[in-house]
Order: C-alpha cells, then sequence, then structure tokens
C-alpha cells in the first residue's frame, strides 16, 4: 500500500484553501488542483509498503508522539516550484516554519532511517501545502499573477494536535485518502 505520514488540515482552513483556488483559477484547466481531502502536510512520504512495515511506522510513531506536544502552526503565503520559475510545476501554500514542527520532522525522519531503515529525504525540509499541479501552460501567466497577490496573505493559524498516518489509493479520478491510524500530540 502507498503511505505517508501528514498533519491534517482543519476543516475552516480547507474551505478557506478551496475558496482561493476558486479565485485565483475559475476554469480550471491548466492546474490539476487538490481537492478537500487532498489538503495536508506531507511529513514524510514511505511509498509502497508492505502490511508488516506499516505495523513498524505506527509502533515507531507511538514512540516517537510521546516525546512531542501539540503545537501552533500558521499557514502562510504562496509560491511555486521550481521558485520563481515562468513554467513552475507545483503550486503552494507556505507553512511559517516553527522550531516544534522541524523537530517533529526531523525527529520522524531520524527514527524512520535508524529503526526501519527509510533513507532521508536529500532537500531540505520546507513544509508546505501543495494546492495544485500544473498541467498544461494555457493562462498560466494570469494564474500566477493571481497567486502573487497572496504571497503574504496570512491564511489562518490551527494547533496541531494529531500526526495521521495515511494511505493513498490512485484513481483516475485522483488519489484517495484513507487514515490507517491517528496519533494524538500531548
Amino acid at each position: 500500500m502507498r503511505t505517508f505520514i501528514a498533519i491534517d488540515l482543519d476543516k475552516k482552513i480547507k474551505e478557506d484553501l478551496t475558496r482561493l483556488i476558486d479565485t485565483i483559477d475559475k476554469e480550471k484547466k491548466s492546474v490539476k488542483w487538490v481537492n478537500l481531502s487532498g489538503m495536508h502536510l506531507t511529513l514524510k512520504f514511505l511509498g509502497e509498503i508492505s502490511m508488516e512495515k506499516s505495523q513498524e511506522v505506527e509502533s515507531l510513531m507511538n514512540d516517537i508522539i510521546k516525546s512531542h506536544s501539540s503545537f501552533p502552526m500558521r499557514i502562510i503565503g504562496t509560491g511555486t516550484f521550481p521558485k520563481n520559475s515562468k513554467y513552475p510545476r507545483v503550486l503552494w501554500v507556505g507553512i511559517e516554519e516553527s522550531q516544534q514542527l522541524s523537530n517533529l520532522h526531523l525527529h520522524i525522519e531520524n527514527e524512520l532511517e535508524r529503526r526501519i531503515h527509510f533513507p532521508k529525504e536529500n532537500r531540505r525540509f520546507h513544509p508546505h501545502l501543495t494546492l495544485g499541479r500544473v498541467k498544461s501552460n494555457f493562462r498560466l501567466n494570469s494564474i500566477l499573477t493571481e497567486l502573487n497577490k497572496h504571497k503574504n496573505r496570512i491564511f489562518g493559524e490551527m494547533q496541531v494536535e494529531t500526526i495521521t498516518f495515511f494511505k493513498s489509493t490512485l484513481k483516475p479520478t485522483g488519489a484517495e485518502y484513507e487514515a490507517l491510524k491517528e496519533f494524538h500530540l500531548k
């Protein structure tokens, strides 16, 4: 099964981001936008794993969360990957970096590598929420102009109290997500 560890967003923030998408791209022809259920902050993508490996991940996460408290997370700004490109591949909303979030991410990375032998990411952790993936350059300039108008906007703040171990099933209509287990921070 295809899996990842993430922070799910509060419903209100998801709804606000959905309205942002509607503002940016009314025609929805150039970008494959993320739907409400797909709005989450991925902490670690694990990919295809066995049921046995998923049980190891759950056990590891039970241990990890014992040393982390809930913390505030602010959703702020917009951008693209690659940064400042005329032809970006990903449009995103940012997450304000915090020591608690960085520590949690690093702890998950280190323990997954040490105990279950998942390789660490080569890239630096850049907390963000993917809003959409560019599929064509048709009217992309106007979409990027609209996105840029929100580069400093605060989209909300939430208290992170739960980390979720998700299963993702790819379908022609898009990915479907199922929470395998939720881990509650102290």
